[in-house]
């Protein structure tokens, strides 16, 4: 059984760690890019990164939860307590990671690709990229508890 753990989480690992690299390279880099260029090619950029990131990051980040879920549920069934824990404390993380990303970054996502798509027409689409990036520290704080949780699972196992 502790193999069966430590492989889940791995794959657990791998899976979030694209959503988290995605989400760190946001901060880190594509957010102060995003300061120099103008409204225009802000839709442009953004609204196709949009349209393209939110049909294809949902699968990492489902294979990461039900990876971690998997691998906690497991945990708990051997008894590997600590494993266990730290397993659900990862769930907890990406859960709350993906209330949030609907709840603040989604709707902006569909605005920016929607006006991309049409044309690149969105007076607000400024303000709507900063409500974005204002949710990348969470972001990457849910992408974080979440990895180190993994870890601990790993070698809790």
């Amino acid at each position: 059984m502790t193999t069966a753990v430590q492989a889940l989480a791995i794959l657990a690992i791998l899976a979030n760690a694209v959503i988290y690299g995605t989400d760190v390279f946001s901060a880190v880099v594509q957010r102060p890019a995003l300061a120099h260029v103008d409204d225009r090619a802000l839709i442009a950029m953004m609204g196709n990164i949009h349209r393209y990131g939110d049909k294809r990051l949902p699968v990492p980040g489902t294979i990461g939860l039900l990876a971690a879920l998997a691998g906690a549920i497991t945990a708990a069934v051997a008894g590997l307590a600590s494993a266990a824990i730290a397993g659900f404390v990862a769930c907890a993380a990406l859960l709350a990671w993906l209330v949030f990303f609907n709840k603040v970054a989604a709707p902006v996502n569909r605005q920016l690709a929607k006006a991309a798509e049409n044309g690149g027409e969105l007076p607000e689409a400024r303000s709507l990229q900063d409500r974005s990036d204002g949710a990348l520290g969470a972001l990457v704080l849910f992408q974080s508890v979440a990895l180190i949780a993994q870890c601990v699972m790993v070698t809790a196992a």
